[in-house]
């Protein structure tokens, strides 16, 4: 009975042997009530270790599959015969199961979205992640990090954690907004698993009925994808804003305001994304007017601020606001340092953050103490800086020859981007860049159609260019192949 068993390389081999068993029972070659071969017979049998056949009892015991009897061995337990009582197969139809947010979430998943040639491969020039290039991880100090953390509180680490955060990564935090100029009076912080579960958080907190149908929330336009997604799977109503060389266009704003009331304003004001546009400290100043003025809060996205490669620190909008509590910071080191850890950080008026914790705690219990613990000890050891002025010179160098290569190779294209890991290109009104990646990833070239970012449908004669992960060989000839394909499609259009 037991000459069909064959070991598999990956498996353990007590789950291989309890399967087994488990197998001829469906099969009716075992049947109930009858004695299993002994441990070091089945060992025999089997060719394995007796060790490997108790695990397989065991196992088979808290299934429920079998039962030991003391003094006399392991016997088979009750189950049902084959055909007797079957579940009759059965399927469901899942799509139609789906609800609103999750049918949105499908729909405005870019990821998924069917782009010609998108398949990975060799040679080919990938534009389309503003990722870090991983070759500039700071693994001995990762490493350094984890075994100090573990060494110092290991069994705590492991355990359950606060909603609210890990505390001493919290307090280092909050001293780093301080040196950004940030007046923490009246506020505070909760950690989250990163940027975007942080504004979904908020989203979920403001607006009518906790963010249901009906709300109204200004941005920029363009802006941030994954704003948009979110935006609109909380049901908020978008309307988007222009952008200017300094930012949002300040008149487009106050129309916008005065025609009807909203319930945030969604900012992107350091390194925009898409554009890489960096909010002048005048027009930052004359937006926290305006909006104050109308009562709209603004949830700060904090993106890249430490990537900036020339000129001084604009300092955030919430540094700007000084004490009032209008403005909501969403905070990450993801693009500067590492987003395989997952941490950031809500700061905001004590009283919402209360909020905020509670809705935290309903969502997802806390941010992996692990994680948040592993950051600590990274920056505890003084390592931010040391990092960033290395990766600011590595993506410098990357920025200016990819500023230089679209120069010289677009000419065409308005280009934009003031740093951080990506550039921002505007062909004249009637250009498809859709068309344009169809032409390039026949070349092995693959962008980011900038369409995906506008609110209103528009952008479609616009492309985002990020060159964080491109050896800078690559990033000329994929700008070049960019530029001769943009060449001909002009032409056709002449």
């Amino acid at each position: 009975m037991f000459n069909e068993f064959k070991l598999a390389a990956e498996t353990p081999v007590y789950v291989q042997v309890k399967n087994y068993i488990k197998r001829l029972m469906m099969q009716g070659a075992l049947q109930a009530g009858q004695r299993l071969p002994s441990t070091r017979e089945l060992a025999e049998l089997l060719g394995v270790s007796r060790g490997s056949i108790i695990a397989a009892y065991e196992a088979l015991n808290d299934e429920g599959l079998a039962y030991a009897v003391t003094g006399k061995g392991n016997f088979v337990a009750e189950v049902s015969a084959p055909g007797a009582h079957t579940i009759p197969t059965w399927r469901m139809d899942w799509r139609e199961r789906m609800n609103r947010q999750a049918r949105l979430s499908v729909e405005l998943d870019h990821m998924k979205r069917d782009r010609p040639g998108l398949q990975a491969g060799q040679g080919k020039i990938w534009f389309t992640s503003i990722a870090p290039d991983e070759q500039l991880f700071d693994l001995e100090n990762v490493k350094r990090a984890f075994l100090d953390r573990m060494a110092v509180e290991g069994r705590v680490l492991l355990n359950y954690g606060y909603a609210r955060g890990y505390k001493p990564l919290i307090e280092f935090l909050l001293k780093y907004m301080e040196r950004k100029g940030v007046d923490l009076t009246g506020k505070d912080m909760l950690i989250t698993s990163g940027f975007t579960e942080g504004l979904d958080i908020v989203l979920s907190a403001i607006g009518p009925d906790g963010g249901s149908m009906g709300g109204r929330m200004l941005c920029e336009n363009p802006t941030h994808q994954t704003a948009i997604k979110n935006l609109r799977r909380h049901g908020f109503e978008i309307t988007g804003i222009p952008m200017e060389p300094d930012g949002l266009d300040l008149a487009a704003l106050e129309h916008a305001l005065k025609e009807q009331s909203f319930d945030g304003a969604f900012l992107v004001p350091s390194y925009h994304n898409p554009t890489g546009i960096v909010t002048s400290a005048e027009k930052r100043l004359a937006l926290l007017e305006l909006l104050g003025r109308y009562r709209v809060p603004v949830i700060e996205d904090g993106f890249n601020e430490e990537l900036r490669y020339s000129g001084s620190h604009v300092a955030p909008l919430i540094a700007m606001a000084g004490q009032g509590n209008g403005v909501v910071y969403l905070g990450s080191f993801s693009k500067v340092l590492f987003p395989g850890i997952r941490v950031g950080w809500v700061l905001a008026d004590r009283e919402l953050i209360e909020v905020l914790e509670s809705v935290k705690r309903a969502r997802s219990i806390h941010t992996s103490t692990l994680d948040q613990s592993l950051l600590y000890q990274y920056l505890l050891n003084g390592n931010l800086e040391k990092y960033l002025k290395r990766a600011r010179a590595e993506y410098r160098r990357k920025y200016e020859w990819t500023k230089a290569c679209c120069e010289r190779y677009v000419p065409d294209a308005r280009l934009s981007g003031g740093g951080g890991l990506h550039l921002f290109l505007e062909f004249p009104k009637g250009f498809d860049t859709a068309k344009l990646l169809e032409r390039c990833a026949e070349q092995g070239v693959f962008f980011t159609p900038g369409d995906m970012f506008f609110v209103d449908g528009g952008g479609r004669n616009t492309m985002r260019i990020g060159f964080s992960r491109v050896p800078e060989q690559d990033i000329e000839q994929g700008i070049r192949v960019i530029g001769e394909m943009a060449a001909m499609l002009l032409a056709d259009k002449r």
